[in-house]
């Protein structure tokens, strides 16, 4: 049972934490999960306390009353919000958004709440029951910024703000038959663009939130407003200076005398985001400089699923990936900072309230629990993945760090089967380049070890945590020291393990990880079988087909002709000896599908061993989150395909059923 634990909401006195607790489940083809309390008492269990069919993201009023919310009442519903009482009690929605909630949070009055929601222009998807998406108008488009992958379409349905008052919980409930009337949502924004991060100001009479302005279409800036709660005109109050910046999220210090803010530079074009990694700022909220408080050279505070939260008047605390582990850091808005959580674990969420810090965290044995930070040590109080150890022998990585051919030092894991081998080895390559394998527990891995495989993962030059040098490193030379670091960590694996096959060998990646499995196949003929999956393939068309593709290969490769040939897996294709499965997504927007058609065609006519499987309804994120049972399905081909080239006793797959 794969359970992944959402960052923790800490009750205003610090005895209890509550999660959500999702899994994948096969039958509903989709991810349920339920909110759980967990208390700070040892000896007390936690406890599930909802039984929605996913519910997600609690959070607890300011006073600590009332328990708010996301639900979704099955498979293609949409997020909506609900509030409890934190005792207990039945929850009670107050939301009928037809696009569903985005995000929320909490006013420091407890009677408010501020959420984000895609609002459609009129006669648009979602504007109304009756309009269905075959039918709407053609769109007229003038911009560069107009899909997102997952999303589609955004500029006629941009998200907003809206506030709505939470209404007066264990009244007498009403005996009419009629469905209940819901609190009056106002709008706050009416913005063309996203509105994102929006929370309350320290007392309570305005929202803070982040956009980018409508103007700057040509390029990645956002930067951050502030909106009266009674409505009225929203006013930037930052970043402020000379260089355009990405801002991801805000939040206001308890005191009120601070707006600490996540951002990229972003260089003087507002394009230049490779390899940038995310600050954490300080900004006076009366006007003023703002300060970085962290380094913007080695930090990187953009952990997946990381969010600012705050401890004490003027202190926040923010997660940093860091050479395969995220990191907790406390920083305060004068520029000291401690390290509180660190070592062979990825922690993925972190709040405080009434004197505890609780933290949500994975490591090589878990693939989410929740721990309090006692006494300078984490404390665990759940074991989510004991079903998961039970039913599957998971294997702990070996870390390890091998010299490439320059010297320099690449980092990473190998995740070695049962029995004595010789095994056959994949060598795994990740999305990105700007992200990072960690320690924490990856179903892939543990999928392809338990059929018979021998999984090396390591962060080659390109990656994220390791500093801004190492992920500059591959800029305009993609293929170069990434290739080298991914192939000198498979030589240093093979000659120190004798267990591992060198005659045997896999490669396989998604993404950029598709990108670089396929330029290596086509410099390297040492494999006997590839994956190439929801890949960045042929630049060109990239451009004018993905969603990020106006600037992504732009900054990446750069703009010559010569050199982006230079560096493109589908100029290269006609070097490939290797068999090749090609997997990709009918609406993926990030690397769209005729990346993969292409590729794929381009090997079918040269007489390369192919095949192309294609998911229909999937996006970029099929691996991640796509449905369950094409997350199966996926797992199948990618096991039939393996067991063709590089047969294990416990990997003989035929083709799937269905």
């Amino acid at each position: 049972m794969l359970n992944s634990v959402s960052a923790p909401a800490v009750h205003p006195d610090g005895s209890r934490a509550v999660v959500s607790v999702t899994r994948p489940d096969f039958t509903a083809d989709s991810y349920v999960g339920q909110l759980c309390s967990v208390p700070i008492d040892q000896e007390k269990l936690p406890r599930r306390i909802t039984r929605g069919f996913r519910d997600t993201a609690p959070a607890f009023s300011p006073d600590g009353l009332v328990l708010a919310f996301l639900r979704t009442g099955g498979p293609s519903s949409k997020a909506q919000l609900y509030v409890v009482e934190a005792g207990g009690g039945e929850p009670q929605v107050i939301t009928n958004r037809l696009l569903g909630v985005e995000c929320f949070a909490w006013s420091p009055d407890s009677h408010r709440i501020v959420f984000s929601s895609r609002e459609p222009d009129a006669g648009r998807y979602g504007s109304s029951e009756a309009v269905t998406a075959d039918a709407e108008a053609p769109r007229l488009i003038t911009s560069y910024q107009y899909r997102l992958n997952g999303a589609g379409y955004t500029r006629d349905k941009p998200q907003q703000a809206f506030v709505v008052d939470v209404p007066e919980l264990g009244g007498e409930p009403s005996t009419q038959p009629a469905a209940p009337s819901l609190p009056e949502a106002r709008q706050l924004t009416l913005l063309t663009t996203d509105v994102c991060s929006a929370v309350f100001a320290t007392d309570g009479s305005a929202v803070f939130f982040v956009a980018a302005p409508a103007e700057s279409d040509d390029n990645l800036a956002t930067s951050i407003y502030k909106v009266s709660v009674t409505g009225g005109e929203p006013v930037a109050v930052g970043p402020v200076g000379s260089v355009p910046q990405a801002v991801q999220e805000v939040r206001q210090s308890r005191d009120g005398k601070w707006l600490f803010y996540i951002a990229r530079d972003l260089g003087r074009s507002g394009r230049d985001f490779v390899a940038r990694n995310a600050v954490l700022y300080g900004l006076p909220a009366g006007g003023g400089a703002p300060a970085a408080l962290t380094d913007p050279e080695l930090m990187d505070v953009s952990a997946p699923g990381g969010r600012i939260e705050l401890r004490g008047p003027d202190r926040a605390l923010v997660l940093n990936n860091a050479q395969g582990t995220v990191e907790l850091l406390e920083l305060g808005a004068t520029g000291d900072h401690s390290l509180v959580v660190h070592g062979e674990a990825t922690v993925t969420g972190a709040a405080w309230a009434g004197g505890s810090m609780f933290v949500s965290l994975g490591d090589p044995s878990t693939h989410g629990d929740v721990a309090v930070f006692d006494g300078g040590q984490l404390r665990l109080l759940t074991d989510f993945s004991a079903v998961l150890r039970t039913e599957t022998e998971i294997v702990v990585p070996q870390e390890l760090t091998f010299a490439a051919s320059d010297g320099y030092p690449v980092h990473g894991w190998l995740v070695r089967p049962a029995g004595k081998g010789p095994h056959p080895v994949l060598l795994n390559i990740h999305g990105g380049p700007f992200a990072q394998f960690t320690v924490a527990l990856f179903d892939e891995a543990q999928v392809y070890a338990a059929a018979g495989y021998a999984v090396l993962m390591c962060n080659p030059r390109g990656s994220a945590g390791y500093g801004r040098d190492h992920g500059l490193a591959i800029r305009g030379r993609l293929g170069t020291d990434d290739m080298q670091d991914v192939l000198a960590f498979l030589d240093g694996a093979v000659a120190k393990f004798p267990a591992l096959d060198v005659g045997r060998l896999g490669i396989l990646g998604g993404s950029y990880g598709g990108y670089l499995t396929a330029w290596t196949i086509a410099h390297d003929h040492r494999f006997q079988a590839a994956i190439v999956e929801r890949a960045f393939l042929d630049p060109v068309s990239f451009v004018g087909s993905a969603d990020i593709g106006w600037y992504f290969g732009l900054e990446y490769l750069g703009d010559s002709a010569v050199d982006v040939a230079a560096q493109s897996p589908l100029e290269h294709v006609g070097n490939v000896q290797t068999p090749v499965l090609v997997i990709h997504s009918e609406n993926d927007l990030r690397c769209p599908l005729e990346q993969g058609h292409r590729y794929y065609t381009a090997l079918k006519r040269r007489g390369v061993e192919t095949e192309l499987l294609v998911f229909p309804g999937e996006d970029h994120e099929l691996s991640r989150s796509g449905r369950p049972r094409h997350r199966r399905q996926r797992f199948e081909h990618i096991l039939r395909w393996l067991a063709r080239f590089l047969p294990t006793d416990a990997n003989m797959a035929e083709a799937p059923k269905d």
